[in-house]
């Protein structure tokens, strides 16, 4: 897989620089594309699109991959006697306990607590490794409702952008209000002052952000003949379909949210200190001098550890621009896992942001570390076989409780607003 993988990298830049020579025909030629040119950039755009899902899929499989090989391992090192492996044995508890689990005295079917790995001594005597089901709660059933929590949470991330910028999550085990000072102003420059002149103040001003817990939901139920007859991973289904409901909810108002009733959304939070207008009242109503500009509104000690963040339309719009060297402002990523570049800063992607367009705040940048996202423990799965006992149904809910704000308004984070006239 990693040779599958390095061959789709070089397929991403190889497909990336046949967008560019489309482009820079067009431009060198002092023209519009043609209709011809205009199909094929759209068609390479979408195969970037494209390669970069397989990436990211091939990438979380190795991932998966090696997770399970190292929980393999974890149980083979604990059941198999060290001559059986060729190697030392790795002891982390009692030396006597896990003899007697060895023994003939010790437990027949003890489950060995690693995610889908059971460990059993069959009527032989003979200890073995065999992958958890789900079909009863010995072998597996029991173990359904923890992985699943954890894979929907792995599917909110990859929802939610704004999860993947340098945002501070902040879990706590309860929801009662959480009170977060934050800066407002700093103090202004030091003044000259005369010998034994009064000195004026010049006190920074302080905020307070109150992170709460606001409650998303979702639920679904299934006929109990479906969950037995299926042949579909109907597990991996919900996963997905839960994780998106959740991440589009709360992802949404993270982005945009008022503060009211909901979230405060990052683009509403940041204000005008770092705005910036557009500057074109056509097409996607930013200019690659708009991005340049707001690179350099925010301040400095920000735009060091500074991030883009847009949906992956405007980022279309965004790979067609060039600087006034006629260098194009996007730059591929070129190993797996890394993030494509914008000015050499990392670019996420967002549904929830607004689409380009004149009338919107359609480009963020900045250091998204003063972003604060609150979580209340971990996402709660649950299930109940009685709720629609009478129609025999299988009911199931996903429950997240979270909040958002922007705790640095001084200028941390800057927007970029389509067209010419003010917001």
């Amino acid at each position: 897989m990693q040779e599958l993988l390095k061959r789709l990298l070089e397929e991403r830049a190889r497909v990336w620089e046949q967008a560019k020579a489309i482009l820079d025909t067009a431009e060198n030629e002092r023209r519009d594309m043609t209709g011809e040119e205009q199909e094929q950039w759209t068609r390479a755009s979408a195969d970037l699109d494209k390669l970069d899902e397989r990436i990211a899929e091939l990438t979380a499989r190795i991932e998966r991959e090696a997770e399970a090989d190292a929980a393999r391992e974890r149980a083979e090192r604990f059941v198999r006697p060290e001559h059986d492996r060729g190697g030392p044995l790795e002891r982390s508890g009692d030396d006597e306990l896990i003899a007697w689990f060895r023994s003939e005295q010790g437990p027949r079917g003890f489950e060995v607590p690693v995610a889908g790995i059971q460990v059993h001594r069959g009527a032989s005597g003979v200890w073995e490794v065999r992958d958890l089901t789900a079909g009863n709660a010995t072998a597996g059933g029991n173990t359904v409702p923890t992985g699943f929590r954890r894979q929907l949470y792995e599917h909110l991330i990859e929802n939610s952008g704004i999860r993947q910028t340098r945002a501070e999550i902040i879990t706590t085990a309860s929801g009662e209000p959480l009170v977060l000072p934050k800066t407002t102003a700093h103090p202004a420059a030091g003044t000259l002052t005369a010998e034994a002149g009064l000195i004026a103040d010049n006190d920074p001003s302080f905020g307070q952000g109150t992170l709460t817990a606001y409650k998303y939901t979702s639920l679904v139920q299934l006929s109990s003949e479906l969950l037995q007859d299926t042949a579909v991973d109907l597990t991996g289904y919900l996963a997905r379909a839960f994780g998106a409901a959740l991440a589009n909810g709360a992802g949404a108002h993270m982005i945009t949210g008022d503060g009211s009733s909901k979230p405060h959304g990052v683009i509403a939070a940041a204000g005008t200190v770092a705005l910036v207008k557009g500057g074109t009242t056509a097409g996607p109503g930013f200019t690659a001098d708009a991005l340049i500009d707001l690179f350099y509104t925010v301040k400095e000690p920000y735009a060091a550890n500074g991030e883009w963040l847009m949906r992956r339309s405007t980022l279309g719009e965004v790979r067609k621009l060039k600087d006034n060297d006629g260098q194009y402002l996007w730059q591929p990523a070129l190993t797996a896992g890394a993030p494509d570049l914008i000015l050499g800063h990392p670019v996420r992607t967002d549904p929830n942001m607004p689409a380009a367009g004149t009338a919107s705040t359609c480009i963020a940048f900045g250091d998204f570390s003063a972003f604060k996202i609150r979580d209340v423990g971990s996402i709660r799965f649950e299930r109940s076989d009685d709720f629609a006992f009478a129609n025999d149904l299988v009911t199931y809910r996903a429950i997240l409780r979270t909040d958002s704000d922007l705790l640095d308004t001084t200028g941390a984070i800057g927007v970029i607003y389509g067209g010419t006239a003010n917001p």
